[in-house]
């Protein structure tokens, strides 16, 4: 409201009238903030709840049921992820035991429906098949211990620094030359036979040591663990199996083997704009490996029990460390395909 002076007539009120009008919306709009500004709520008394507030501030039984169900982004990922992280160490102990079952439980179907009608496992086949398995993971542990030492020390680095033909073809013909030497060997000489077999194991160290210099450990460890499995259930097809059953396997698995070394070297010969090709010699180096380094493990629990048995009558002489030596290759072959595919698996997912 404006107040105006008693001494303004009509005609002043007249000439005023225009300003007036267009200074009053201003007038207003101040006077409306200035009496809408937050009152000084330090002497104002405060409400007390009653109880008609408390009852309406009290969640209800629908309003926890809609929080529960619909909650926030933050807290439902929070909680997922909580769940994750506490059933992954479970999930995954039930995801290696299932692979071993079934594996086991497929093979054993597949390739062991005529089991043994002597009555089992003699005693002395059982102990020289222990006594193999023994010295099989005795040697991987050489090899293991052996290839981390080697990267820990940068051995590794400085193999592969050097001239790849010399260290390809070196490596190959001093693994030979290690193996033959342990194998020629007679086992009643324990130390030349036992230092001639850590020598050979070194030597596949230092073949498998740059694959797992860049190799994530949880992919190691997995690759290990279906390695041990496939050639555990394997194994005991083998063990429980018909006497000489698998033996005929040895020709064709030699074929197999040659074949799977020929797509190895295939992109050393095969120009690299042949994809397609290099795809496939890839597939046959992997899937192929597994297959013929599976049946090769198949062969070679064989050709144990029939050379204890040779053993038991006197013929030969028992060696397990030879006897290891097969055993520990199918494994470290097996292994490395393995170790491949979850890599590749892994970088697809990147």
């Amino acid at each position: 409201m404006i107040i105006l002076p008693s001494a303004m007539g009509p005609a002043t009120l007249r000439r005023l009238a225009p300003n007036v009008i267009k200074a009053t919306p201003s007038k207003l709009a101040i006077r409306a903030f200035h009496q809408s500004a937050a009152k000084n709520s330090f002497f104002t008394p405060k409400k007390i709840p009653t109880k008609n507030t408390v009852a309406a501030t009290k969640p209800t039984a629908a309003s926890l049921l809609l929080a529960r169900l619909a909650g926030t982004s933050r807290s439902y990922y929070q909680q997922a992820q909580q769940a994750t992280s506490q059933v992954s160490p479970l999930r995954k102990l039930l995801v290696g035991g299932a692979i071993f079952g079934g594996t086991l439980v497929v093979t054993n179907v597949m390739f062991n429906r005529e089991t043994r009608e002597d009555g089992g496992m003699p005693l002395f086949e059982r102990e020289y098949l222990n006594n193999t398995f023994l010295h099989t993971g005795l040697g991987i542990g050489i090899i293991t211990l052996t290839a981390r030492q080697m990267i820990q020390t940068g051995f590794v680095y400085r193999i592969m620094m050097a001239n790849p033909w010399v260290v390809g073809i070196g490596g190959i013909a001093l693994s030979f030359a290690t193996m033959i030497g342990t194998r020629s060997i007679d086992p009643d000489n324990y130390i030349p036979k036992y230092a001639m077999w850590t020598a050979f194991n070194a030597t596949q160290a230092a073949f498998v040591a740059p694959m797992l210099a860049f190799a994530p450990m949880a992919l190691v460890a997995r690759a290990g663990l279906y390695t041990v499995a496939m050639m555990g259930s394997i194994s005991l097809v083998g063990a429980t199996a018909k006497q000489e059953k698998y033996m005929y396997l040895g020709a064709p698995l030699m074929a197999g083997c040659a074949i799977v070394l020929a797509s190895g070297l295939a992109p050393l010969i095969i120009p690299a704009t042949a994809v397609r090709t290099l795809a496939f010699t890839e597939n046959i180096w992997l899937w192929g490996g597994l297959a013929v380094f599976g049946g090769f493990t198949l062969y070679d629990v064989q050709k144990v029990l029939h050379h204890a048995r040779l053993a038991e009558r006197g013929v030969i002489k028992r060696d397990p460390i030879n006897e290891s030596i097969s055993l520990e290759l199918d494994f470290l072959n097996i292994f490395i395909r393995m170790l491949q595919i979850l890599m590749m698996q892994q970088n697809r997912r990147k």
